[in-house]
C-alpha cells in the first residue's frame, strides 16, 4: 500500500497543512509508503474573479508528475485538489475538513451580522483592520465549491471529519454510502503527561486562526471575539492565533484591556502557555468550522469551551458536563459569568474536558485511516 498525497504548499499553516502532515509521519510508521505532491506552476495570471479558476487549474500543473503518481495505489487530496486524475483508474480519495459550500452559507454579508457585534466590524473598518466590508466578489469561492462537489460525486470514496461536513456533502448531492468519518487528530506533544493546576481566577482563551480578510475575519467570529472580550475588562485574556492581517495583530494588544497576544506561534509551543491555563474559558467564536482543532486542543490542556455549533462540537460536547454550545452573544457571556463564579464547576467541566479529548489521538486516527484504505483496495 501506498498514497500520493496532493495538496497545496502553504507558509502559514492551516488545519490542513497541519491534518496532512499528520497522517503522512502515522502512515509512514504503519510502513505505508506516503509522497506529498505540491504542484508549482501557476498556469494563468488571473484577475480577482477568476481566482477561483486559476486555484482549480493550478492542480493541473502535477499531469507532469503523472507517471510518477499513477505507480502509487491512491491518490488522496483535499477536496478538489485530486481532480486531474479522475480520469485515470486510480482510485481518487476526497478528504473533506470543511466545504466551501458550508462556509459560504454560514459568513454573512456585513449588513447582515447580528445587531450585537454589527458595529463592531465598521469599527475595525474605520480603524483600518479591513480595507472592505465585504469580499468585491465571491464569485471564486462559488467556483471552487462546485469543483468540490464534482470531485466529490466522481471520487471512489470521500472522508469527512465531521457529521456536519458529512450532511453539508450529502445535500450537495454526495452518496452518504461513499462518504466516511473520520475525525481529524492532534498531535502527540498535545498529550504530553504534566500536572495540571486549576487557575482561581481562570482567563478568557481564543485558540486558532482568525484569518485576515473580510470574508476570513467574519468567518472566524473576530468581532464576536471582541465583543465577548469587551464584557470582560477587568479579566486576563489569552488570545493564541493566526493571522497575515499586521494591522490587527497590532490592534488586538493595543485596544482590548488585559490582553495578552501571541501571534503565529510553532504549535509544539502552544501546549505550554495554555497547560498554565486549565479552568479557564475557551471561546470558538466561528460562524463556521469544518471540524475545529482550536476546540479539541484546547480541551486536551483542561480549557472549557463556550463555543457555536460548529465543526465536531455537536458531537463531542454535552452541555455542563464538559463545555458549552451557544446560539448567540448573550447566551456565551451568561455561561462565561456561572463558570467565573463556579470554581467548583470549572474543576469538573476541565477534567471531563481532557478526557473527551483522548478520543482524538493520532494513532486512533491513523488506524482508521488504514482500514478505510484497505476497504478501497479490496473493492478494487
Amino acid at each position: 500500500m501506498n498514497i500520493a498525497f496532493i495538496h497545496n504548499e502553504k507558509k502559514l499553516g492551516t488545519g490542513a497543512n497541519y491534518i496532512n502532515e499528520l497522517i503522512s509521519s502515522k502512515l509512514r510508521q504503519r510502513k505505508i509508503k506516503v509522497k506529498n505532491f505540491y504542484p508549482k506552476a501557476e498556469l494563468i495570471d488571473s484577475p480577482a474573479h477568476l481566482r477561483g479558476i486559476s486555484n482549480i487549474l493550478f492542480f493541473y500543473s502535477l499531469l507532469e508528475r503523472r507517471q510518477e503518481i499513477l505507480r502509487y495505489s491512491i491518490v488522496q487530496g483535499t477536496t478538489y485538489t485530486p481532480l486531474p486524475f479522475l480520469s485515470f483508474k486510480i482510485p481518487v480519495v476526497s478528504h473533506f475538513g470543511s466545504t466551501t459550500s458550508g462556509f459560504l452559507k454560514a459568513t454573512p454579508f456585513a449588513n447582515r451580522l447580528e445587531r450585537s457585534t454589527k458595529s463592531i466590524w465598521y469599527s475595525l473598518r474605520k480603524d483600518g483592520i479591513v480595507k472592505e466590508l465585504n469580499l468585491k466578489t465571491r464569485r471564486p469561492l462559488r467556483d471552487i465549491a462546485e469543483i468540490e462537489n464534482y470531485v466529490a460525486v466522481k471520487a471512489i470514496a470521500v472522508i469527512a471529519t465531521s457529521q456536519k461536513v458529512k450532511k453539508e456533502l450529502i445535500m450537495s448531492g454526495v452518496p452518504s454510502q461513499k462518504i466516511e468519518i473520520i475525525h481529524n487528530a492532534i498531535e502527540d506533544y498535545w498529550f504530553d503527561t504534566r500536572s495540571i493546576s486549576i487557575k482561581n481566577t481562570p482567563h478568557l482563551v481564543f485558540l486558532g486562526r482568525l484569518g485576515g480578510d473580510a470574508f476570513t475575519l467574519k468567518l472566524k467570529g473576530i468581532d464576536r471575539l471582541i465583543h465577548f472580550y469587551n464584557h470582560f475588562p477587568k479579566m486576563k485574556k489569552t488570545t493564541i492565533c493566526m493571522t497575515t492581517n499586521k494591522p490587527l495583530k497590532t490592534w488586538l494588544k493595543k485596544e482590548l484591556h488585559n490582553h495578552m497576544v501571541f501571534t503565529n506561534l510553532r504549535k509544539d509551543l502552544i501546549p505550554n502557555i495554555l497547560g498554565s491555563l486549565s479552568g479557564s474559558i475557551l471561546f470558538i467564536p466561528s460562524r463556521y468550522e469544518g471540524f475545529s482543532l482550536s476546540l479539541v486542543e484546547g480541551m486536551s490542556q483542561g480549557l472549557i469551551p463556550i463555543t457555536y455549533s460548529v465543526g465536531v462540537a455537536p458531537e463531542i460536547i454535552k452541555n455542563g458536563m464538559n463545555g458549552f454550545i451557544v446560539k448567540s452573544q448573550k447566551e456565551a457571556i451568561q455561561v462565561a459569568k456561572k463558570l467565573i463564579r463556579d470554581r467548583a464547576m470549572r474543576v469538573r467541566l476541565s477534567s471531563e474536558a481532557i478526557f473527551t479529548a483522548q478520543q482524538f489521538k493520532s494513532d486512533i486516527m491513523a488506524n482508521k485511516l488504514f482500514n478505510f484504505y484497505q476497504k478501497i483496495l479490496h473493492k478494487k
